[in-house]
């Protein structure tokens, strides 16, 4: 633990000590207890020097400065009465108030042991309340009328982020906003009814009828209740009445836990979608949006809604909301018309190309706005089907979307998109969820996204990029108009600020780095310069490869139609081989009749021996069950190098150098070769990767590489099979095992220093990474010898982020440069034997 006992922010461990503290009445004094305390007492702090400051930290030294002053005039205060355990309430932070308003003191309530409201006076009525530095400090504790009563637990000392200094300062901007938050704590509930009511709704309208005691502002979900208030130190009940059968219905509200708002940023997060809502945005999927200020794109008969992406998260000390924009393409297309399109043109294949093509897209429902997967279609039903409602009585598609929301479907013969999705229960698995099946009209469901046709559409994407590239200066006008529009808004403000929630009314400002740039090392010493840009395209194809590997025996197989692009590739690669320093010969030109897949293998087989090198396959067209059965067939039963080319890719004779460059330092690649290397300045250090490969139905697949090197040009690479959805590495002890024995055979020595980089791992897996994955690897070095013991490190990388970077330039916001790095304030940091941060 650290000097003073408590973690970074240090809110939590202080929250814990209040509540271990012995408890007084209001006007008495107390003194520290002795040394050497009596099992079962309560706890007390030792008194800590340090400045006064914000969050938990500052809470503590103004606890202990109240206390200190205390005990030099007063002797201990009496034991508590029998039965009775010391608590604290949670009382408003000394914190700015939400979005700069400013806030009166206000007495603040806690339970007597009466039952009856107590209330503390304010620092005006009570000169001892103020701390010598101006700030409140926190109220003395009343007794508890119950002994039981659930506390939060704190927060465990955490590791202090490290932080760089090479490079030179570069000030940046980020898209978070600081939380102010003005009250101290959550409270959870359990809320149960007798006799056992199974409809939510009916178990909404229960609890409503409790107004009087939990108050307006609260989160329920059926069965876990959320308040910002304390309303019992144990559990109240009342009979309520029930208006769908007049019965009495006993409501049982049973405190669980008082959690601080770092454990609870789900609720948060709740929170703040409902006071978007309040803006009238619309969520679709995981983010807002803004009907009302679309945009059509008639020539390309596109709409776009602009949205925002908004997210409550933990980073080090502090809470933050990251804001960014987003946009959601809908297409003015409904299912049915694809359906229409489609079948004009391939009528005798329509049905496996429309589940081929519609199959993981996702479709939008005006009605309600919302999105949903289609999983399937089904063939054997349309409209005029029936399905059972929530009566029990069948009810026709037709009559039930005429009803409910005055639709009338045109085309009855059309068939039914279906979307499954699993019903969430408390507590169980994803894989142990009952299956719910939900039936669309594809007439009633525009089709969103782009297709691969669109995206290949250069003059649709330009168009696109007109509205959704936005530079950093628009973005951050848009965040300023967010926040404009959220703290005008009386519903929004009200739905924060009942909570005790805030924010900041501008994004932070952080100091960051900007490396130096990094030399490109190739073959034969020489060197290139990538510049501010980091662009060096050029030199690598005019610079030797580091390791050239020549390419003696190898076969391309092309279609008939494409002889005349397959012959320009293979002359084209025997040019601009010399200068990567690659020695070529002619292949073994193999035309196929057709571009049947059974073709391309029954080829494959005849040309591969055991002298093949490479093999490179040019298809006709793009089709995933073609590559899927060549790659199965060069990976698993024929084993060889392969190379497949979409023939699209060969038909510019402009870029056709280019292309056949890049083609052929994959191939040098595949065969073992060495392309280029920057200088690596650490010694005997091996870099590892970790990845996992899901796809839907099948086992999962985990990669794994490790570097052999010091210029980390050769790798050890392995797979491992999982069960299904399964992220977290199972198998990781014998890929460690195995990579450290041929580092030992390449180097004679074991690594001094290992670093995992780990793609793949959500912020709600971050604990058990630390919990599964790294135990394993370090237990992996015992079996090395006692003395072994590198230094290990594991970064997390995700891909998928929306935090965004820009570089303040004078006054305006500039895309940050390369090497650009931030590595404190909105970063994570944990280390072993720290309690994982629970962001």
């Amino acid at each position: 633990m650290s000097s003073s006992g408590f973690g970074r922010g240090g809110r939590g461990a202080a929250l814990r000590q209040a509540l271990e503290q012995p408890v007084r009445k209001p006007g008495e004094q107390q003194q520290p207890p002795p040394a050497q305390q009596t099992p079962g007492a309560p706890n007390s702090a030792q008194p800590q020097q340090q400045l006064p400051g914000r969050g938990r930290a500052g809470l503590l030294q103004l606890l202990q400065q109240h206390a200190q002053q205390g005990a030099q005039a007063q002797p201990p205060p009496p034991d508590p009465r029998p039965g009775q355990v010391p608590t604290a309430a949670a009382q408003p932070r000394p914190q700015a108030a939400p979005f700069g308003v400013q806030q009166q003191p206000r007495p603040v309530t806690q339970s007597s042991p009466t039952g009856r409201s107590t209330h503390l006076p304010t620092p005006e009525q009570h000169p001892s309340l103020v701390s010598p530095a101006g700030g409140l400090t926190r109220p003395p504790a009343l007794p508890s009328s119950q002994p039981t009563v659930p506390q939060p637990l704190p927060s465990q000392p955490g590791a202090p982020a490290p932080r760089g200094t090479a490079g030179a300062p570069l000030r940046l901007k980020a898209n978070y906003l600081k939380l102010v938050l003005t009250n101290d704590a959550v409270y959870q509930y359990a809320v149960t009814f007798k006799p056992v009511i199974e409809s939510n709704n009916v178990r909404f309208a229960l609890l409503s009828q409790m107004k009087d005691i939990m108050g307006e502002t609260r989160a329920f979900d059926g069965a876990t209740l959320y308040l910002p208030i304390k309303i019992t130190d144990s559990a109240v009940e009342r009979s309520v009445l029930c208006s769908r059968d007049g019965s009495n219905v006993l409501v049982r509200v049973e405190l669980v836990k008082i959690l601080l708002y770092e454990d609870c940023l789900h609720l948060l997060n709740l929170i703040f979608k409902r006071a978007m809502r309040r803006l009238n945005l619309k969520q679709v999927g995981k983010n807002t949006y803004d009907p009302s200020n679309s945009v059509r794109i008639p020539q390309h008969k596109l709409e776009l809604w602009p949205g925002y992406i908004t997210a409550i998260t933990r980073k080090e000390n502090d809470l933050w909301l990251m804001l960014d924009v987003s946009h959601r393409v809908l297409r003015d297309e409904t299912a049915l018309e694809f359906f229409y399109s489609l079948y004009e043109q391939s009528a005798a294949t329509f049905q496996t190309e429309a589940t081929r093509q519609l199959l993981g897209s996702v479709v939008l429902t005006r009605y309600n706005n919302k999105t949903y997967r289609v999983d399937d279609i089904a063939w054997d039903k349309n409209p005029e089907s029936t399905f059972i409602d929530s009566t029990g009585k069948p009810v026709q598609f037709l009559q039930y979307y005429k009803t409910r929301y005055n639709l009338t479907i045109s085309d009855h013969e059309q068939p039914l998109l279906i979307h499954r999705e699993r019903k969430k229960e408390r507590g169980q698995k994803k894989e142990d969820r009952e299956e719910s099946i939900i039936c669309l009209i594809p007439e009633l469901c525009s089709l969103t996204g782009l297709t691969d046709v669109a995206r290949n559409d250069f003059r649709l994407m330009k168009d696109l990029a007109v509205y959704t590239k936005i530079t950093p200066a628009q973005r951050n006008n848009a965040f300023t108009k967010f926040m404009n529009s959220l703290t005008t808004n009386p519903e929004a403000l009200k739905e924060l600020t009942t909570w005790g929630l805030g924010f900041d009314r501008s994004t932070v400002t952080l100091e960051g780095r900007q490396l130096p740039p990094e030399k490109i090392l190739f073959g034969n010493g020489r060197t290139a310069d990538p510049g501010v840009i980091a662009d060096f395209n050029r030199d690598v194809g005019s610079m030797s490869c580091i390791t050239p590997v020549p390419l003696n025996t190898w076969a391309v197989l092309f279609a008939r139609k494409d002889h005349n692009r397959a012959f320009e590739f293979i002359n084209m690669i025997k040019k601009v081989c010399g200068p990567l320093g690659m020695d070529i010969a002619d292949p073994q030109p193999c035309e196929l009749q057709d571009d049947r897949t059974e073709t391309y293998l029954t080829a494959l087989r005849q040309v591969i021996n055991d002298r093949q090198q490479m093999v490179v396959c040019i298809f006709p067209t793009a089709r995933d069950d073609r590559y899927s059965a060549v790659k199965k067939l060069c990976c698993c039963d024929r084993p060889v190098p392969s190379q497949c080319i979409n023939s699209k890719t060969l038909g510019s004779a402009q870029k056709l150098k280019s292309v056949s460059q890049k083609i052929l330092l994959q191939i040098n690649a595949k065969l073992g070769g060495e392309l280029w290397a920057v200088e690596i300045p650490l010694k005997s250090v091996m870099v590892i990767g970790i990845d996992v490969y899901h796809e839907r139905g099948n086992k999962s697949v985990a990669g794994f590489v490790a570097s052999m090197n010091r210029s980390m040009t050769r790798w050890y690479s392995r797979a491992v099979f999982q069960t299904q959805s399964e992220e977290l590495m199972t198998g990781l002890s014998e890929c460690m095992n195995k990579a450290l024995t041929k580092y030992h055979q390449a180097n004679q020595q074991l690594p001094e220093r290992i670093i995992v980089f780990r793609d793949g791992v959500g912020d709600g897996q971050m604990k058990f990474l630390l919990e599964m994955e790294v135990p394993q690897m370090l237990a992996c070095f015992k079996a090395f010898g006692d003395e072994y013991k590198p230094k290990f490190a594991m970064v997390v990388v995700q891909k998928r982020i929306s935090t965004r970077m820009f570089a303040v330039r004078g006054g305006d916001l500039k895309n940050p440069p390369p090497g650009s790095v931030l590595d404190h304030t909105l970063t994570r940091y944990a280390k072993p034997g720290d309690r994982y941060m629970r962001a």
